[in-house]
């Protein structure tokens, strides 16, 4: 019998099969784990996608993964069979199809017991209030986040990282743009953390485990606790002037929050309210939205977002046992205020409907199991 031979993808490989193909989501996984600092990140103009820096064979090639070099696509979170592999990692086993939103633990309603955590952060505040706790208990050095440029008047979002209590209030909130908060690990790591946390969008969150199941080396043990926000899209920044500002007079220096709840929500610092139909949204989806099959942050610890009739508490799935450690331990020390996730059925159902039509955008030409699910019930006819 011919012996097995390894097969050793590279920055080709990725770049071919992801980065140019679409799938790319512009998470910044393959860039951080780099061994070799070759890869650099673009984030001009809507861009969000890695890039090759070495002059020597181009963009589309790497001499140090024609010398064996496998860590891109070792920490790549849509290369092949990502998601049976992220899920093996996590759970011993691949989701199955019913199990549309990703494997689950638990499905609860929470929110910050802390008035001030409460009040600042977005919808429960629970993101602030994990954090918060985690880094007064030793039980991680520092975070991965994402804060506004500038003074906030710009509403740019970019990667930062939360070392107290104030710095991880003055990341909350959503901003609806992209930003690469693991652009932020090299900061986390430069100032002494080796237990770090990552709050990300549902693409990023599936980056640790990712890297652990394929081996890709230090990055993955130090990302300690992984806390995933339901995503089903972003928006490229030219939005605030082309629609916001173009059509409805909304300038982004005078917007102090923002949110989604099944239409735009923008307050203004003169103390007006407004509502954009999500429909007129469209155009400015990021390119790197358009083919991701995860909604529901199917391989976070703790998956989080403010959907459902409640806007003061968050819908919070527990998926892995750090997850639901992590969870007990903040009740027991009143951090939180929980509910069964059933005291609101349409937040549940309305996850499930929108990670079916995550799951519809994965291309046919791509691994199919992002793609499973089961048929939806036929139509009742309508009574005569």
């Amino acid at each position: 019998m011919a012996p097995v031979v390894r097969e050793k993808f590279q920055w080709k490989e990725l770049f071919d099969e992801v980065v140019t193909s679409g799938l790319c989501t512009g998470c910044a996984g393959c860039v951080i784990a780099c061994p070799h600092d070759v890869l650099g990140y673009d984030d001009t103009n809507g861009v969000y996608k890695p890039l090759h820096l070495e002059e020597e064979l181009g963009q589309s090639d790497c001499i140090h993964g024609q010398k064996g070099c496998t860590s891109c696509t070792r920490a790549c979170p849509r290369f092949r069979d990502w998601e049976p592999q992220a899920d093996t990692h996590l759970f011993g086993r691949a989701r199955e199809e019913h199990e549309v939103s990703g494997i689950a633990k638990d499905v609860l309603l929470c929110r910050a017991s802390d008035a001030t955590v409460h009040e600042q952060g977005q919808d429960g505040g629970l993101v602030s209030a994990i954090l918060i706790w985690a880094l007064e208990k030793g039980e991680i050095d520092a975070a991965l986040v994402s804060y506004l440029e500038g003074d906030g008047t710009s509403w740019k979002a970019i990667p930062g990282v939360a070392r107290t209590r104030d710095e991880v209030l003055s990341s909350a909130g959503s901003r609806y743009t992209y930003s690469a908060n693991t652009m932020a690990y090299g900061d986390a790591v430069a100032s002494g953390a080796e237990k770090i946390a990552l709050v990300g969008m549902s693409c990023m969150s599936s980056v640790p485990p990712i890297m652990a199941a394929r081996k890709a080396g230090k990055v993955a043990r130090r990302l300690s606790l992984n806390i995933g926000l339901l995503c089903s899209k972003t928006f490229d920044d030219a939005i605030f002037e082309e629609l916001f500002e173009a059509k409805y007079g909304l300038r982004k220096q005078d917007m102090v929050k923002m949110n989604i709840k099944g239409v735009f929500q923008i307050w203004m610092r003169d103390g007006s309210y407004h509502e954009v139909p999500l429909k007129e949204c469209h155009a400015w989806t990021r390119d790197g939205c358009k083919l991701c099959p995860d909604f529901a942050a199917e391989h976070a610890d703790i998956s989080t977002g403010g959907i459902g009739a409640f806007n003061d508490w968050t819908l919070t799935v527990v998926r892995t046992d750090r997850g639901r450690e992590i969870m007990g331990r903040l009740v027991a020390d009143g951090v939180i205020e929980t509910r069964p996730g059933d005291d609101d059925p349409g937040a549940i159902a309305l996850m499930r409907k929108l990670s079916r039509v995550s799951r519809k955008r994965w291309p046919e030409v791509a691994v199919e199991a992002p793609r499973r699910m089961p048929p939806l019930p036929p139509k009742q006819p309508a009574p005569a």
